[in-house]
């Protein structure tokens, strides 16, 4: 029994984590076909393969992605390339066939689910609990955060409000277009949606001066459009730098994973650094990027040139 090695991961999209799951039907024969193995010891819970699968065989339980049922699964491995970890493969095994009716039936009971509401959160920095709303995924994990400066008085307040920054729009990475005049020989900061909301001096110390692009890896679907983009820029636009900046959280990892296999498929090379970013705003870490890679600030990065 021999598995099939993953995929390179390319960032995926992450859609809700699956919390109840119906139980899996009994009865079908048994037969020697292929179906994803998912290797516990690798999978970090992030959950990026949960969407991935059209038929809703993979579920996030105790933290970890589970096979829900041998018969949700078609063995297609369409979430090989979304694992971040490399944690599932696909082998042949034993197991009942592939079925099509139990998946329905499996996804109509899902969507006449009622939503459960979280209980609320306490003040001050709430721990980590396993058995919190998110627990799975470190990006949608609940916190909440004690106050780390005061509001300025109102006598200290400028009367005017601060400039932006933003030289242009759109913005989203799916609208911008290579070709704008705007991304010719500029330096660009590709930032991850939470990025400007956490950094409470986005505007000043990073967006100035560059032209911007916005994804979130975690949730935008047709990424591979992303990837054509960003090489785009390199090759079409002549880009004069390219900045990556995302959050500490694992998925956010994609981004940069985008941006490196874009900067492999141009025909020239651009300056490239990443900025990770702190869900409380810090720069946790920054530096060039240049293969190979390895794990620092819960991203997985390149090391440093």
């Amino acid at each position: 029994m021999t598995p099939v090695k993953a995929r390179a991961p390319i960032a995926a999209t992450m859609g809700s984590v699956a919390k109840a799951v119906a139980r899996p039907p009994a009865g079908g024969e048994m037969a020697v076909r292929e179906l994803i193995r998912i290797d516990e010891a690798l999978c970090d819970g992030c959950g990026e393969c949960v969407p991935a699968c059209a038929e809703g065989a993979i579920a996030i339980i105790d933290g970890k992605a589970r096979l829900v049922s041998d018969v949700y699964c078609d063995g297609m491995g369409a979430c090989l390339g979304h694992c971040p970890q490399g944690a599932i493969t696909i082998e042949k095994v034993e197991a009942r066939p592939f079925d099509e009716e139990a998946v329905a039936r499996r996804k109509l009971s899902a969507h006449s689910r009622q939503p459960t509401v979280p209980p609320p959160i306490p003040d001050g920095p709430r721990p980590a609990d396993p058995q919190a709303h998110g627990a799975g995924c470190p990006g949608s994990r609940m916190q909440q955060f004690g106050q780390r400066a005061q509001v300025p008085e109102a006598a200290t307040v400028p009367e005017s409000p601060q400039p932006s920054a933003l030289r242009h729009w759109p913005v989203q990475l799916h609208l911008v277009s290579p070709a704008a005049p705007y991304f010719r020989g500029a330096d660009v900061l590709l930032a991850a949606d939470c990025v400007a909301f956490a950094v409470g001096d986005f505007h000043r110390t990073h967006l100035a001066g560059r032209s911007l692009a916005i994804a979130c890896p975690k949730l935008d679907a047709h990424q591979d459009v992303y990837l054509d983009k960003l090489t785009a820029f390199i090759d079409e636009a002549g880009i004069a730098s390219l900045t990556v900046m995302v959050m500490q959280v694992p998925c956010c990892g994609g981004l940069v994973r985008l941006a490196m296999q874009a900067a492999a498929r141009a025909s020239r090379q651009v300056p490239m650094r990443c900025l990770v970013v702190g869900v409380q705003g810090d720069i946790l870490d920054e530096g060039p990027l240049a293969l190979p890679q390895r794990e620092r600030a819960g991203v997985s990065l390149p090391v440093r040139s």
